[in-house]
């Protein structure tokens, strides 16, 4: 079952799909390194070693990421199962890394809904007035109406989910749809 940006459980999953593909690619590398001894025209060990080199390419677009996202798991099924309720009053994402060009912020979960969007972020080093800015200042260079509030603790965020009113009592103009998209654009 493939689980997508924004479900329950999308960076474990990522984390162990990258990690597969790195150890694969790092297998192809050292076969196509250790067929150089068994071949004997110095023309064929030279295409393996530069293939061995440009191998190392997608390897390092696949690892980098996956180096930045390992300190950051998904959160446990209680949380999930805590935050399920409040699905019907907004659009909830859950496991999303959103990387700016100073940060990377792991949010747990993220309501999307027609007042605003609220990322809950239980990273303590995390620097929340730059993250939001820069979060807000990508909305607006995008023309996204809304405006983004992290938050370190879960009970200010679920005091703030308690505090919604459905989404069905506002006019939907696209805006949280679109909203959604560019978070799950921004994230890893």
């Amino acid at each position: 079952m493939k689980i997508e940006k924004g479900e329950y459980g999308y960076r474990n999953r990522r984390k162990r799909n990258h990690t597969i593909c790195v150890l694969a690619i790092a297998a192809v590398i050292l076969l196509q390194l250790g067929a150089r001894w068994f071949v004997k025209t110095d023309m064929t060990r030279t295409i393996l070693t530069v293939t061995a080199i440009l191998t190392v390419l997608p390897l390092a677009n696949i690892a980098s990421p996956l180096l930045a996202s390992l300190p950051y798991r998904t959160p446990d099924q209680d949380f999930y199962e805590r935050m399920k309720p409040y699905e019907d009053r907004c659009q909830l994402l859950y496991d999303l890394i959103l990387t700016t060009k100073e940060q990377i912020i792991p949010a747990d979960a993220a309501f999307v809904h027609p007042n605003g969007v609220c990322l809950y972020c239980p990273l303590q080093k995390l620097d929340v007035s730059r993250a939001e800015s820069a979060l807000n200042q990508m909305f607006a260079a995008n023309k996204c109406k809304l405006h983004i509030r992290i938050l370190r603790e879960e009970k200010g965020f679920t005091r703030r989910l308690d505090s919604l009113k459905p989404m069905s009592e506002y006019e939907d103009d696209g805006t949280v749809d679109y909203a959604v998209r560019l978070l799950k654009s921004q994230s890893m």
